[in-house]
């Protein structure tokens, strides 16, 4: 079982940047594929970024590509998104995400999700 909360969210400017951390509790945090999606008012959950057990495989949403980079610190039991380049529609709740083998764009495949984190990019 696998307890994740993120942090680092908050009002930013278009251009800025902002690190959201996901802090996770539990057993073998390096046995899981991590992710983050995000989910603004009215639409769908989307996926943005996600990386494998030892961290040395990335994917990333064509949308955020070039400009966000996941990474993970498997000794502190934490993933990390760096956003740079923030353009107004990078604004949503960000969740992170877990699960042991998902496919790593799919939403219902994660089985432990945070309670996300507001990030709005002001224009």
């Amino acid at each position: 079982q696998v307890q994740l909360v993120e942090s680092g969210g908050g009002l930013v400017q278009t251009g800025g940047s902002q690190r959201l951390s996901c802090a996770a509790s539990g057993r073998s945090f390096s046995s899981y594929v991590m992710a983050w999606f995000r989910q603004a008012p009215g639409e769908e959950r989307e996926f943005v970024a996600a990386i494998g057990r030892s961290g040395s495989s990335t994917f990333y949403a064509d949308s955020v590509k070039g400009r966000f980079t996941i990474s993970r610190d498997n000794a502190k039991n934490t993933v990390f998104l760096q956003m740079n380049s923030l353009k107004p529609e990078d604004t949503a709740v960000y969740y992170c995400a877990a699960d042991i083998s998902p496919r790593v764009r799919l939403p219902q495949d994660y089985d432990y999700w945070g309670q996300g984190t507001q990030v709005t990019v002001s224009s």
